[in-house]
């Protein structure tokens, strides 16, 4: 039974003596309806909701004069972001027919969203457009987070459940951070200002390494304080980075695109500006690793070159030995030089005593005379072997003096760099440096800790 049957049975003129089931009745209406009337807008106020155990919605949508049956089937339902209550104004996109089984008139609701969404829709999508145009999410402007931060300012209502799951979040992943909160309202008349405001006095005490922008999940209505043009301005403007965590993963505001990183949750939003600590005491780990190693090998290689440095190295025992040697040479020389002289001029005054005696009748005065010359000669002699050997002695002593030995005998040191070079300067040395220390009886090698320098050296 089709609708022309119907429109002739309702003209009184049928042609056929046909009689109608309820049901063919129901149907062909139902028909009628989805044909007549395509998928439209209705607006209203819900009432005697019901979600059933199927997931399928059951309501009434009316107005102040008339009302009508809706259903909205589990697999459009969920997809609707929000859960109708008694009294909310909704818009509904909906199939006008009719429910066969009970000849009910209805709505079939393939979309379900606030009242008026469709203007702020349109107002969100404007504002974006003209700051996108501005260059306000430009990705080039775009701040990047620090890896460690110190300080993290979170921007939030102290009612907002999303603070506490900040909080919790912060303590559990860096516990070391200090946590500024700016204390703001997040939704209602005048919220966006005041978030605006809250950023900027948090942009204006400048203490914060990080700041996160947070609200837990709602309506867009609950949602629209951060889709204010000043909130997105006061966060470009601020000199740390900003890290936003609004509402849900599917829920975006003006605010997400202005910010420097943008968090599905306020939770997530939290992680992102921190590093957990077992992450920093990992590689912490790796780094002490990596430099114990690079010290070992460093070590081993130092030993190896004060190993081939020593072979090359005189025993300053086998010099003084070695100079003692010489100077027994010298002192043999020396005696040597000495006794020539004296011996050749003991035989020359031999014979010139004899031939003075051969030669003289007398020899007595002449004989007294040459002893007294004698005498003298050999004061002399014994006066000059008396003088080099004092000079000797002298040459001996200061040569004993500029012994090493006898220098760290008397608490001297001899200080050396770890290639052997002699250190005479304090500004040759620097804090942490290895240094090797020689005493009269043995060495020992010391780290610098401080270096003073004298009063002497500081005139100069």
């Amino acid at each position: 039974m089709g609708a022309e049957q119907i429109n002739t049975y309702v003209a009184g003129v049928s042609a056929s003596p046909e009689i109608l089931s309820v049901s063919a009745l129901n149907q062909a209406v139902a028909k009628l309806l989805e044909r007549s009337f395509s998928l439209a807008w209705i607006s209203g106020e819900i009432s005697n909701f019901t979600r059933a155990a199927s997931g399928h919605w059951y309501f009434t949508l009316k107005d102040h004069t008339a009302q009508v049956r809706a259903v909205m089937f589990k697999g459009r339902a969920q997809y609707a972001d929000f859960l109708p209550r008694e009294g909310d104004k909704v818009e509904v996109r909906a199939l006008v027919s009719l429910y066969a089984a009970r000849g009910e008139f209805q709505l079939s609701v393939e979309g379900i969203r606030r009242a008026g969404l469709g203007n702020l829709f349109e107002a969100f999508l404007q504002l974006k457009a003209r700051l996108e145009k501005e260059g306000l999410f430009d990705p080039i402007n775009k701040r990047s987070v620090p890896q460690f931060a110190r300080c993290i300012g979170v921007v939030t209502s102290l009612q907002a459940a999303a603070l506490q799951d900040i909080l919790s979040a912060l303590q559990r992943r860096a516990p070391h951070c200090h946590i500024i909160v700016y204390p703001t309202p997040v939704q209602g008349l005048g919220a966006g200002d005041q978030i605006a405001a809250a950023l900027v006095t948090a942009a204006d005490r400048d203490e914060c390494d990080v700041l996160l922008l947070c609200r837990g999940g709602g309506s867009i209505e609950d949602l629209w304080a951060f889709n204010h043009e000043a909130v997105a301005r006061a966060i470009v403007a601020a000199p740390m980075p900003v890290i936003t965590g609004i509402g849900h993963e599917t829920d975006f505001t003006i605010a997400d695109f202005a910010a420097d990183l943008r968090a599905p949750t306020p939770t997530a939003a939290a992680e992102l500006a921190t590093r957990p600590c077992e992450q920093w005491q990992m590689q912490v780990q790796a780094c002490r690793t990596s430099l114990m190693r690079a010290f070992e090998r460093q070590h081993s290689s130092r030993c190896q070159t004060l190993d081939w440095v020593a072979r090359r190295l005189i025993n300053p025992l086998a010099r003084i030995d070695h100079t003692r040697l010489s100077l027994h040479t010298l002192q043999r020389r020396l005696a040597y030089a000495i006794r020539t002289p004296h011996m050749r001029s003991k035989d020359l005054l031999v014979r010139l005593a004899m031939r003075l005696e051969s030669e003289l009748p007398n020899t007595t005065a002449p004989g007294l005379q040459l002893s007294i010359k004698a005498q003298r000669l050999t004061t002399r002699v014994h006066a000059l072997v008396k003088q080099q050997r004092q000079s000797l002695a002298s040459l001996a002593a200061q040569l004993e003096l500029l012994n090493p030995q006898r220098t760290l005998e008397r608490g001297y040191a001899i200080v050396t760099n770890l290639d052997g070079a002699v250190i005479r300067s304090p500004h040759a040395l620097h804090a942490r440096q290895l240094i090797d220390v020689r005493l009269a009886e043995g060495s020992t090698r010391l780290i610098i800790d401080e270096i003073q320098t004298g009063p002497a050296e500081s005139s100069e």
